[in-house]
């Protein structure tokens, strides 16, 4: 039954109280009545440029409050929120938001010249400046009445090896995670204060760094500049933040970064990592330098955000964790069969966050939502006390020499020496056209190929050594920040 309780933006915005802290920035803390305020002005903005319900509307903005009340806006009237990441190919922008067909596109001020090439003649763009105070009190407008599966937002796969795919999510998905995960599992409180490092665009951020605290009352504190170590350190001594979101990459430049030796992160209750698979050595490094739980998991578009986590007092460091209560977990071979413990296989997953498909890519949704299942494309094992453990994409995975390698292990491995500051591992073919392990690494001090090499062949079997070790000076990253590893492939292929 269609209902205003089931839309996102009364569930996390107008249903909390007016007078608590809402977004903390640089220049104001804007209450949760303030914020609502400037989604109740746009969302008169939107439907003056004819909205309807189901209209996508693309959204290219900085993290702050504007993010906020805009995402909140277009839900709000109905519409799907379409949060682009500016730094997107060109091309695969342009393909984004030819097949969202929007009527209007929110764009930050000082964005649009990046990406007002790709949009649409037919699109009407609507400029976003910085709203640097919050606004005067407006008239409550209700959210549209919708069901729990009703199209809310679009989110993108990683795109790790090609154009992502479009994800369409459910207000329902929504609001079932943030009840399973963020207050069953990790225990969001009213008196928290989240920071994150990854973008808000990113689904990871946009539920853990606003929508779960929001969903309890909670603070959120946003900014829009580069999430360097530098900026990032410089906010947790200024606000005090008892949550910080991050990813492996981030947790590998805070572990590099000087300026963060001595750094006292004592408000921080926990940490969480996701979006990339996150080395045993990382957690062991980041737990001795800042002493402050580490909580990886797993999580995917398709299911919205982490369905497979660490928790506090119960972490097995080299493992996701468990599932989140309400989540199902399977480990399967390519023929659907389940595998036994600890054997590795593609890893499905079933609960009530599930998307409502790819948009436009019929085949591919039924391949990959089954009878209530994901398919999802990563490789895991899960041990007898129902610990998963990460072995890679399926379509990152290697078999060399008849064995499966999980390039995370060899990249864990080669981030344990000291001169390596970043480690990537793809399979290329040799002459013979059999796969072989090379890695990429990014060097902190002086260390020569062969080292490294011996490195790995002191520490793991000998056919999990990279063959070649390609040095550079930074990673290609995807539109989501994750490693590029089909860059790197065409980089050697080429």
């Amino acid at each position: 039954m269609p209902s205003a309780a089931n839309n996102v933006a009364d569930f996390f915005l107008f249903a909390q109280p007016r007078d608590r802290r809402a977004i903390v920035t640089d220049r104001a803390t804007w209450s949760y009545g303030q914020v609502a305020d400037l989604t109740f002005l746009y969302m008169a903005q939107l439907r003056r440029a004819g909205i309807q319900p189901g209209h996508r509307v693309p959204m290219v903005l900085g993290d702050g409050p504007d993010f906020a009340a805009v995402l909140f806006a277009i839900v709000a009237v109905g519409g799907v929120a379409v949060m682009i990441n500016p730094e997107l190919r060109t091309d695969h922008l342009t393909t984004i938001l030819e097949q969202a067909d929007p009527p209007v596109a929110m764009v930050r001020d000082r964005m649009l010249p990046e990406v007002e090439s790709t949009i649409p003649s037919s699109t009407t763009i609507i400029e976003v400046g910085e709203t640097s105070s919050p606004p005067d009190a407006q008239p409550a407008v209700p959210a549209a009445a919708v069901s729990d599966r009703d199209p809310a937002l679009w989110l993108f796969s990683g795109g790790t090896t090609g154009a992502p795919k479009i994800v369409v999510q459910a207000h329902g998905s929504f609001i079932n995670t943030t009840k399973k995960y963020a207050h069953e599992t990790l225990g969001y409180q009213p008196d928290d204060l989240t920071i994150a490092v990854p973008r808000l665009f990113f689904g990871y951020a946009t539920g853990s760094g606003l929508f779960f605290p929001f969903s309890v009352g909670a603070a959120t504190v946003l900014f829009d500049e580069p999430p360097t170590p530098a900026e990032l350190l410089k906010r947790i001594r200024r606000h005090r933040p008892t949550i910080l979101v991050t990813t492996p990459s981030a947790i590998n430049a805070l572990l590099q970064d000087v300026g963060a030796t001595g750094t006292d992160l004592a408000s921080v209750r926990f940490a969480t990592s996701a979006g990339e698979a996150l080395p045993e050595t990382l957690y062991h490094r980041w737990k001795e330098r800042f002493g402050v739980e580490l909580l990886d998991g797993l999580g995917t578009a398709e299911m919205w955000h982490i369905f497979v986590t660490n928790t506090v007092g119960d972490v097995r460091p080299g493992t996701v964790g468990r599932p989140v209560p309400g989540f199902e977990v399977e480990c399967r071979d390519e023929q659907g069969t389940r595998l036994g413990l600890n054997e590795v296989g593609l890893l499905w997953v079933r609960g009530d966050s599930e998307a409502l498909g790819y948009f436009g890519q019929p085949e591919l949704t039924a391949q990959v939502f089954r009878d209530g299942w994901v398919v999802t494309g990563d490789l895991v094992s899960i041990d007898a006390e129902g610990y998963v453990s990460h072995r890679g994409r399926a379509d990152d995975a290697l078999k060399v020499k008849g064995k499966w390698l999980r390039p995370q292990e060899v990249e864990s491995c080669l981030l344990e020496h000291s001169a390596v500051r970043e480690a990537a591992v793809v399979g290329i073919p040799d002459k013979a056209g059999l796969v072989k392990p090379v890695a990429f690494v990014v060097r902190s001090s002086a260390v020569d190929e062969s080292e490294l090499k011996q490195h790995v062949l002191d520490r793991l079997e000998p056919y999990k050594h990279p063959r070649r070790i390609v040095f550079l000076d930074e990673f290609p990253v995807t539109h989501l920040g994750k490693i590029d590893r089909g860059a790197l492939r065409r980089q050697l292929e080429g």
